[in-house]
């Protein structure tokens, strides 16, 4: 043998995509999800909100009083809405149908047709709220089915500002 000595040979580098062109690997995926879930969550937001507003300002205005009622006719049209006012004495005429009679606030008059059977609780001089509509956005006639009494004392103990007693002259 010679005095050459052999030295092993470096392992070979892998290989680089310079120079071994193959198939290109894809741009690794980083932000596409979290903006989709972004995305998402907002839209939930705005509904939520959306719906959340929308709760709450129909729930704000439970009823009309005839005052409110005549003035906004043209608006209310026969749009479905509850009516509050007091119950002329006087008035009230049993029908096949249901009932008729009126319903005032201050000199504001409404004549009101209401379908149906009324509450036992129903009579003059009360304060009730009636379901139904106008029969036309000029008319004074409110066509009723449902007619809405306050049904005990313990509401009136309860909640005193709330519950207004008719007191002298009704209208």
């Amino acid at each position: 043998m010679s005095g050459t000595t052999i030295e092993p040979s470096p392992p070979p580098s892998p290989p680089t995509s310079e120079a071994n062109p193959g198939p290109a690997l894809p741009p690794p995926r980083r932000r596409r999800t979290s903006r989709r879930v972004l995305a998402v969550f907002v839209l939930l937001a705005v509904a939520f909100v959306f719906l959340l507003v929308e709760g709450l300002g129909s729930s704000l205005d439970y009823f009309d009083t005839v005052d409110q009622a005549l003035a906004q006719r043209q608006t209310l049209g026969t749009t479905t809405f509850r009516l509050e006012g007091t119950v002329v004495p006087g008035t009230i005429h049993a029908t096949a149908g249901g009932s008729n009679f009126d319903l005032c606030q201050g000199p504001h008059v409404v004549h009101v047709a209401n379908t149906g059977s009324p509450p036992q609780l129903f009579q003059a001089a009360i304060p009730v709220v009636v379901v139904g509509h106008f029969t036309s956005d000029t008319s004074m006639d409110f066509v009723s089915n449902s007619i809405l009494v306050k049904h005990s004392s313990t509401y009136a103990a309860e909640y005193p500002n709330r519950v207004k007693k008719a007191t002298g002259p009704v209208c």
